[in-house]
């Protein structure tokens, strides 16, 4: 199979690069470093990644190789064609505001085109903010905005390290936390979403990290007939939020 790589504007070689890109608050989606690089400016540029939480994956050179034929200097830093936001600043926005929030909480989603999807689909059903892990979640590359229709530069994307502690918030904030599982026993449309409300999707192969399902509130499945485990993760995130939209339209 083959896999199509990020568009080259997406991304920078070299160390002082990348060491620029973080300091001028560029969206970075995760730095590449070559297995056993070192040296005073790598010292440099590993100190500022700790410094900001900037995601990093140690990687074979053969990796970085791939990327460009040119001296990356062992480092390849991945930027996000969107802007992230933060849901501390969210939440209390939408409160002044006088809205009821509706959020999407995508857990270990890991493909873009569904990534992609859903934002389109969040965006038309009137979600306020998807929020996302910053580890195990599809990189929203220009191949996700493309798969959004352009959703992802309009409804906010939250990229938080500590998911947990996203959801312990959202909790506090007086916002319901929905599962979404095929485990629970509750039909999705028996449930009401008048309330504030944050819909937990999970992926279709592990579902809802167990620790962030002990801290839902509720659990809803979708009925199927069939002998299939799970819909596509856009196909039910769909479903859901439409049900979402048309009993508060109502």
């Amino acid at each position: 199979m083959l896999h199509k790589q990020p568009k080259s504007k997406d991304i920078l070689y070299g160390i002082h690069p990348a060491m620029e890109a973080i300091r001028a608050h560029k969206s970075v989606e995760r730095i590449l470093l070559q297995k056993g690089i070192h040296g005073e400016n790598f010292k440099g540029l590993f100190q500022l990644i700790r410094e900001k939480n900037i995601p990093f994956q140690y990687v074979p050179q053969e990796k970085l190789n791939h990327f460009t034929r040119g001296n990356h200097q062992g480092v390849v830093c991945l930027i996000s064609p969107i802007d992230y936001e933060s849901i501390y600043d969210i939440v209390p926005f939408l409160y002044e505001q006088g809205k009821t929030p509706f959020l999407l909480f995508l857990d270990r989603v890991t493909d873009v085109r569904n990534i992609g999807a859903i934002a389109r689909t969040a965006y038309c059903a009137g979600v306020d903010a998807i929020v996302i892990p910053s580890k195990n979640s599809a990189r929203l590359n220009e191949d996700a905005v493309k798969s959004s229709a352009g959703a992802l530069h309009k409804i906010p994307v939250c990229r938080h390290d500590n998911p947990k502690e996203v959801l312990e918030y959202l909790k506090q904030s007086g916002i319901q936390l929905l599962a979404c599982t095929e485990r629970a026993q509750r039909p999705y449309y028996d449930e009401s979403y008048q309330d504030p409300l944050c819909i937990l999707m999970g992926s279709e192969g592990e579902g809802i990290e167990p620790a962030h399902l002990a801290l839902c509130d509720k659990q809803i499945a979708i009925p199927m007939v069939g002998d299939l485990e799970s819909l596509n993760v856009s196909v039910a995130t769909g479903i859901v939020l439409f049900e979402v939209l048309r009993q508060r339209q109502q």
